[in-house]
């Protein structure tokens, strides 16, 4: 098919669907037309005079009821008024007479494509001008002397991607960066995401059962609790606490250590010794704090061990052989790096 001038380009129209009850006549449309003829109304496929409704911002009112159903009225809407554009301008035509044998004529700034040529009232074909540079219109045959030449060219918008002001309807991919006075109510952080520093998890794990050692060999504690890390580069803060007492004959004193699986990450000593008869007890409770890079994203048990240090005397923990009680406790924390 041939056009005279440019060709035509199309586009969806914005239209909007309202239930009617049967007694409501006031519908909210998602955008302001400019007045009752911007919009093309119907009501259960029937299109209605403009007289018979109403607009005001974004309210449509019908002067009655329309007829109740699902989905039976339809808003079409035909343009959509521009927001925030500081140029009114949206035909903008200049005239000139032109001089014999003139064959340029310098117009206002405007979008290629979007220029109609008159000459002497004559809409002229793409063949008969060029404009491509968005400030001049070249004929390509020389005007005579005072002939009309006009130029109407047209602002151009577009709102095929503008956001509807709805949830959801920007997607992840689309959000940049995000000021921290917007993180309000009950929104998500995600984990990977938290600045460095940030607990990502916590971990804790008790135990009250009783043992004992008077071997110079290191052996469990039954103080052991096991994190799986979301990040390889992860830090993994471990603080432990032991309670316990040692019956001797001579001194004595608890050695400790701090495992991760069976490797030793920490030697300390759990509580200072202590002199006197093999009736005396010594009470003790000590803590351990360390940072640890176990690089992995697989779960890791951490444990305390413990051992009698002078292989003289007897260290208890959580229990001294039936006197009082106590509990030792471990938390893992996972630090964002």
């Amino acid at each position: 098919m041939s056009y005279i001038g440019n060709i035509p380009t199309t586009a969806a129209f914005v239209t909007d669907t309202f239930s009617a009850n049967g007694s409501g006549t006031v519908f909210t449309l998602s955008v302001a037309p400019a007045n009752t003829n911007s919009i093309l109304v119907a009501v259960s496929g029937v299109l209605q005079d403009p007289s018979t409704y109403s607009v005001s911002g974004t309210t449509l009112t019908f002067s009655a009821a329309p007829p109740s159903g699902t989905g039976n009225i339809s808003v079409r809407f035909l343009g959509i008024p521009a927001s925030g554009v500081t140029s009114t301008a949206y035909r903008t035509q200049t005239e000139f007479t032109a001089t014999a044998g003139q064959t340029t004529f310098s117009v206002p700034s405007y979008t290629v494509g979007f220029i109609d040529v008159y000459r002497n009232g004559a809409l002229l074909g793409s063949a008969d001008f060029t404009a491509t540079n968005g400030t001049t219109v070249v004929l390509t045959n020389p005007a005579s002397l005072n002939d009309l030449v006009e130029t109407v060219s047209f602002f151009v918008s577009s709102v095929l991607n503008a956001i509807p002001a709805q949830n959801n309807a920007v997607i992840d991919s689309y959000i940049l960066s995000m000021a921290g006075s917007k993180l309000t109510g009950t929104q998500v952080i995600p984990k990977a995401t938290l600045p460095t520093g940030s607990v990502l998890q916590v971990v804790n794990a008790t135990t009250s059962t009783p043992v004992s050692s008077s071997s110079s060999t290191y052996a469990d504690t039954g103080l052991t609790a096991s994190i799986t890390p979301l990040y390889s580069t992860s830090k993994i803060l471990i603080t432990a606490t032991l309670n316990g007492c040692g019956k001797q004959s001579s001194n004595t004193q608890m050695n400790a250590g701090l495992q991760r699986g069976a490797t030793v990450l920490n030697y300390f000593e759990a509580s200072a010794g202590y002199t006197g008869t093999t009736a005396n007890l010594f009470w003790g409770s000590s803590t351990v704090n360390y940072l640890d890079s176990p690089a992995t994203t697989s779960a890791t048990t951490y444990k305390l061990i413990f051992k009698s240090y002078s292989n003289t005397g007897t260290i208890y923990l959580h229990d001294a052989g039936g006197v009082d009680g106590s509990t030792s406790m471990i938390t893992l924390m996972e630090i964002a790096a």
